[in-house]
């Protein structure tokens, strides 16, 4: 048991301690630190937010769409001149009404179909080189659906009604070609040539050669034949000439002694052959001679 000194010693001392406070907060270097990063941070937020709306005046961001692109209910739209850097899937492309549609590349321009395997099925190709198109045919039609051009691997067909042929040299075919109607501009000539082989034109119910004002001409170097195996050859006109026949010397003892003629009557040999003759009071081509050897 404590005494009442003890007791009383006690109380003294413990009125004499004052009560502690112990402060809760950040002071000195850290308290600017702090101010000085949560400064940084409102700084770095308007700059963000004033770089964000200028991207968003920039880009023309709009409930419909940004820039020159609009989303519509159709799909996109997109309106000026327009740059893809990747290849571009549409199921349509196409212009404003009554405005061109450009396309354009440093390059070229390719559009390609394929099926479902990711095979190539059509393609058209637009470069420097030229103009490609691969695929099973190619039709070419007018605005009235009338078939103009056609071509595949079996035949190519030209359903205008002219096929013009503008070349210095013409039209060259390696094969046969089947036509109704072959004839050359106005006041233009028409000619029909091959250079290293023959030229054969063959028709059912007969060829028509036509020439309303000029001259008709047929060349060779060799034999001109003219065969009709069940018909005739007639050779109408007012006046027909046959240069440079041969002419038959009649033997010694049937010359007449007068002057020499200047008359000659048209002689065919048995082969065929024309020769002239000279004209006498009776026909001479009876008389012997070596034109038909």
């Amino acid at each position: 048991m404590m005494t009442q000194e003890q007791c009383t010693h006690r109380n003294n001392v413990q009125s004499s301690e004052k009560p502690q406070v112990y402060k809760v907060g950040i002071y000195g270097w850290r308290k600017r630190c702090l101010y000085f990063f949560v400064l940084l941070l409102m700084i770095l937020i308007l700059i963000n937010l004033a770089l964000t709306i200028w991207i968003l005046k920039v880009m023309n961001f709009t409930i419909d769409g940004m820039g020159n692109l609009r989303i519509t209910e159709k799909g996109l739209k997109l309106e000026g001149d327009s740059e893809f850097l990747q290849p571009l899937y549409a199921k349509e492309i196409h212009s404003k009404p009554g405005r061109p549609l450009f396309l354009q590349s440093s390059r070229n321009v390719s559009v390609n179909i394929v099926n479902s395997n990711n095979q190539l099925l059509t393609q058209l190709v637009t470069g420097s080189s030229g103009f490609k198109a691969r695929g099973k045919m190619f039709e070419v039609k007018s605005t009235s659906g009338k078939l103009l051009f056609s071509a595949d691997e079996q035949e190519v067909v030209v359903g205008a009604e002219r096929l013009r042929v503008m070349g210095a040299e013409g039209a060259v075919f390696s094969k046969s070609v089947e036509t109704p109607h072959v004839r050359a501009e106005p006041f233009k000539e028409l000619r029909l040539e091959s250079p290293t082989r023959s030229l054969l034109m063959e028709a059912p119910k007969g060829i028509q050669i036509l020439a309303e004002a000029g001259d008709i001409q047929a060349i060779c170097r060799n034999e001109l034949r003219l065969e009709s195996k069940d018909g005739e050859i007639s050779l109408d006109a007012r006046r027909i000439r046959l240069m440079r026949l041969p002419e038959g010397k009649a033997s010694t003892s049937s010359s007449s002694s007068g002057n020499r003629q200047t008359v000659y009557e048209v002689c065919v040999c048995p082969n065929g052959r024309l020769f002239l003759s000279q004209a006498g009071t009776g026909s001479t081509c009876q008389i012997k001679n070596s034109v038909c050897l």
